[in-house]
């Protein structure tokens, strides 16, 4: 062994000495491997590169299958990328319009091959970047949810559910990007704190007024009545009455509904069917027309006064304040602070418009993603994500799954060019993935691990899925991982210079005290506060574990065996007995989830125990017996870290002089 550990002459030779061995496969491990252990991998966007959460995720996989591996299972962790309609259509576009071209301009027959094309060549990216952090996934099977089986089973969902009469078509409001010119879920917004306004507008109504306040002015044009509390006594006599819409001067009913808030404004609203859920709802109940004003591009339609037709939003709503103002219809303005929905790719503003798209009723798709979870079928850790969860089920409205892009499964019906959200495809991921031969062997997985940003977008939908699909729950247990977030509590991003690059934290220290590092701050906070300074504890650690192997090669002079070593002195029975606890509470913590404290565990052990106080004593007992001792003690701390620490327990274990080695650490047994 060198004199100091060094991980770039190391990683590279191990992972493709791992790779060639063929264990990452399941079908190549031999015959004490029976029981089944399966992880499908949250399917990276082809767009993407490896990000600290991407590491974070990976980390805890990894950790998992190595150790479950070691434990004797027959270990899948499956590999693959999801197509991600709306960020790659995106990607290609930008790559397009800097060769001054549109997709209008290919294609669609055209624009589908610029981007296969493209995810030829960039698409596969970051799972090379996994490779990188000693990922064991079992690359052969590696999926992407178009590939021709995996668009085969998109169908037959689709197709199951129509049969049913689940899927269906209809005209709703619907959340819309003007960017991206999609309609988006509920749970694909992103909601951004803004510093606007709050116009007080006046109604009248004969010869008197009612006033109502709005964050939207531009949407008043297809206004088509007021609302009110039937509690409010301030609007009681107003009630069935009409008031004349300004600007517009149509009759409008004022009506009430108990859903309005009596202390937002002035407690009166002005109701928009056409742009808001709400509004939509209150239109439903009191048969209001629906009037669309914006269009899908964003601009004011021709159901407006001449004057707007055309003007962007934004130029619509200075000009219609400055006639309200004019008219004296606006009382006055006031600072409002309020959420404003955006595009989760784009970050575009989202509207509300109507639209006819595709959906999927959820009522009883909703109680079969429910049932597991209550019975403990499926298990949620950290327990206190099972809440939120089930109360977005009770809530939850039919989900509209078509999207109008041209990358993605396209709806199995006749003459339709919208396709299916993401998540519609990503839903079927623990199945869909697998063969039949394989979900014979592999499904139901047993653990997921995931953000909790999509909980609901993801997981609910795997669990449904597989249930009304295959009758079988996807997976046994939810891992639900913290978010990692600045060392000053920010969210990370790229554009604004906040992320941390995880590639590079690998290249300076070295993938096993990357892993190390955010290993040891899973200490089960839903937010990670990142800091390098665990990375090179982690760098420091290795080092340790390195010098502490040389000094044991270095008291073996010929390959011996290292089973049942006898104790002797009393420090022999006291690293025997430290040993033994290490191995079961690393054990314990693991199948609880908690890898922080497996880590800190590990830590403590092997740097205390074993390097500060055994030898130290073993100096003063120079005999084979400690020698034995020694080597047992490395090589069983050898294969407790390895899941953790893969690539320098893999390097050192190939330099060991004992005898009945094996030829990969990855397959010992703990």
């Amino acid at each position: 062994m060198d004199k100091a550990y060094d991980p770039k002459k190391v990683e590279d030779k191990i992972y493709a000495s791992w790779e060639k061995s063929g264990f990452f496969n399941p079908d190549n491990l031999d015959s004490k491997h029976k029981k089944p252990y399966t992880i499908v991998m949250p399917p990276p966007n082809v767009t993407g590169s490896l990000h600290m959460g991407h590491a974070l995720n990976a980390t805890i996989q990894d950790i998992l299958i190595r150790w479950k591996r070691m434990k004797g299972y027959k270990t899948l962790w499956l590999p693959g990328t999801d197509h991600a309609g709306i960020a790659t259509q995106n990607v290609v576009e930008k790559k397009l319009k800097k060769e001054g071209k549109t997709r209008f301009d290919l294609g669609r027959e055209e624009f589908i091959k610029e981007v296969w094309k493209w995810k030829e060549e960039k698409g596969n990216e970051i799972l090379g970047q996994l490779k990188k952090l000693g990922c064991s996934c079992d690359w052969s099977r590696t999926r992407f949810t178009m590939d021709d089986d995996y668009a085969k089973s998109v169908k037959e969902a689709f197709l199951h559910y129509y049969k049913k009469g689940w899927i269906y078509q209809a005209d709703r409001v619907v959340n819309w990007c003007i960017r991206c010119h999609t309609s988006l879920s509920d749970l694909e917004l992103e909601y951004e704190e803004v510093e606007g306004k709050l116009w007080y507008i006046k109604y009248l109504v004969g010869n008197d007024h009612i006033v109502v306040a709005t964050t939207r002015p531009e949407t008043m044009l297809g206004d088509t009545a007021i609302a009110v509390n039937p509690k409010d006594k301030r609007y009681k006599k107003m009630v069935g009455k009409t008031a004349t819409l300004p600007l517009v001067g149509r009759k409008i009913p004022i009506v009430s509904d108990k859903i309005i808030d009596s202390e937002f404004g002035t407690g009166a609203i002005k109701v928009t069917p056409a742009h808001d859920l709400t509004d939509y709802e209150i239109g439903q109940k009191n048969n209001l027309a629906s009037i669309k004003i914006i269009d899908e591009k964003g601009r004011i339609t021709d159901k407006a006064p001449k004057e707007y037709v055309g003007l962007k939003i934004r130029e619509a709503r200075e000009k219609i304040i400055a006639d309200l103002h004019k008219a004296g219809y606006l009382k006055k303005t006031e600072k409002h602070t309020h959420k404003v929905p955006k595009c989760y790719r784009c970050g575009t503003t989202v509207e509300l418009i109507p639209s006819r798209q595709w959906f999927l009723k959820m009522k009883e798709l909703a109680k079969l993603a429910k049932e597991p979870i209550e019975k403990g079928k499926i298990k949620i850790h950290p327990n206190n994500f099972k809440r939120p969860y089930l109360a977005w089920l009770n809530n939850t409205r039919d989900w509209c799954i078509s999207r109008q892009l041209w990358w993605g499964h396209k709806i199995p019906i006749a003459g339709e060019t919208d396709v299916l959200d993401t998540w519609f495809s990503s839903a079927l991921w623990p199945f869909a993935t697998l063969n039949l031969k394989d979900q014979k062997k592999f499904y139901p997985t047993d653990t997921l691990s995931t953000a909790r940003d999509i909980i609901n977008l993801w997981v609910s939908r795997m669990i449904f899925s597989g249930l009304e699909l295959k009758g079988k729950i996807p997976f046994k247990d939810v891992y639900i991982h913290a978010t990692i977030l600045t060392k000053d509590g920010q969210r990370m991003s790229k554009s604004l210079g906040t992320g941390v690059d995880p590639l590079k934290l690998i290249d300076q220290y070295g993938a096993d005290a990357t892993r190390f590092g955010i290993a040891w701050q899973i200490t089960g906070n839903q937010d990670l506060k990142f800091t390098a300074d665990n990375i090179v504890m982690g760098k420091k650690f290795c080092n340790k574990i390195w010098n502490a192997s040389r000094f044991v090669f270095s008291r073996i002079d010929q390959k011996i065996s290292v089973t049942n070593p006898k104790p002797v002195t009393k420090a022999d029975k006291k690293i025997l007995k430290q040993l033994e606890a290490a191995r079961k509470s690393v054990d314990k913590y693991l199948e609880k989830f908690e890898f922080g404290q497996a880590t800190h565990l590990l830590y403590d052990f092997f740097w205390h125990d074993f390097c500060d106080n055994y030898l130290e004593e073993s100096k003063n007992q120079k005999n084979k017996n400690t020698n034995k001792i020694l080597a047992y003690v490395l090589l069983s701390s050898l294969k407790i870290l390895h899941p953790f620490i893969p690539f320098i327990t893999e390097e050192i274990y190939s330099a060991m002089p004992i005898k009945g080695k094996k030829d990969q650490l990855m397959i010992e047994l703990l």
